[in-house]
């Protein structure tokens, strides 16, 4: 990773080479509205289905694209302020909906039986039909990609792939951008795949942390908060912050927003928040979300100088923790 000097060095440059208007770029800014398409990919192989919800740009063409991997429970309906601020930037957004640890788990139980049953499908089975779902709908995007009639025909930048999640979905992540499972003798790597977004980040639940992610070769950013624990699994909130350090010298972002809880990253409330949402917190997380997949699926020069720079503190309150390296 550049040191501070070299931060420094890249953003004049960008700033020469723009004449000077380096310091417009904002991740904010506002697009045009994207539309988006439900769609089910049947996977023959594991007869299984995967429904989807992509979001679409406005503008017709190619795009990078950014896949999401809901967390434990969810659908692809959670999080739309992410597809629809990512889309409206110019990103292709396909989010997943894991059959077995989606919502189908607690909507027909009742409210006492819900933890219990989420518990349960925690498992290594999800875990590997999650991870087996992301490779299976690469090969789909690739497929519709040159289908012609097809709604995502000729709109996929397929050279330039994001992936990126919530918890369960942050798992997910990890586990197809670089994380290893040397206990088992296991990598579920997809190459395809330029860049990671993981929200609630864990590490495993047994060896070495540094093991797991020692051979990370993307770059990848981190989003936690100061009280984002779960029951499920008992994660602690100092233990989210393990993957960080133990990730090699890629590129590497960390977000670390105070009093943010497991919620902060959807949505809505979960049962057992204890302190009211806070608005600057999706905020920040679009901002520096969004410079991320600029800069590196886009290879947007000043995006990448931006994170490297101290403008980022202009998105996040005082007690947030924002580390570069």
């Amino acid at each position: 990773m550049q040191n501070t000097r070299a931060w420094v060095w890249a953003w004049a440059a960008v700033a020469l080479a723009t004449g000077g208007r380096a310091a417009e770029y904002d991740p904010l800014a506002a697009g045009t509205t994207p539309t988006h398409v439900d769609l089910v990919i049947r996977d023959e192989g594991r007869q299984r289905d995967i429904p989807l919800r992509v979001y679409l740009p406005a503008a017709v063409g190619k795009a990078p694209v950014v896949l999401f991997s809901h967390g434990l429970g969810g659908s692809r309906e959670n999080s739309p302020y992410l597809g629809q601020h990512w889309g409206a930037r110019g990103f292709v957004v396909v989010y997943l909906q894991h059959p077995g640890s989606d919502e189908d788990v607690w909507k027909d139980r009742p409210r006492a039986e819900r933890l219990a049953a989420l518990q349960h499908e925690a498992s290594v089975h999800n875990f590997r039909l999650r991870v087996d779902d992301v490779r299976g709908v690469l090969d789909q995007l690739e497929r519709w990609n040159g289908s012609s009639g097809h709604p995502l025909a000729g709109r996929l930048d397929l050279a330039h792939v994001g992936m990126s999640g919530h918890s369960f979905g942050a798992v997910t992540t990890q586990a197809v951008s670089g994380e290893s499972f040397p206990l088992v003798g296991t990598r579920f790597t997809d190459g395809r795949i330029r860049a990671a977004l993981a929200m609630s980040p864990s590490v495993p639940r047994q060896g070495d942390p540094a093991e797991a992610f020692g051979k990370v070769e993307i770059p990848w950013m981190l989003m936690t908060g100061t009280n984002d624990v779960t029951p499920i699994g008992n994660i602690d909130a100092a233990s989210r912050l393990q993957v960080f350090a133990s990730l090699p010298p890629v590129e590497k972002y960390e977000l670390v927003l105070a009093d943010a809880e497991h919620s902060a990253f959807g949505d809505r409330p979960l049962p057992g928040d204890q302190k009211p949402r806070n608005p600057n917190h999706h905020r920040a997380i679009l901002a520096l979300s969004t410079a991320f997949w600029d800069a590196y699926l886009g290879g947007d020069a000043a995006a990448r100088a931006w994170l490297q720079s101290a403008r980022p503190r202009g998105v996040l309150e005082e007690r947030d923790r924002w580390q570069v390296k």
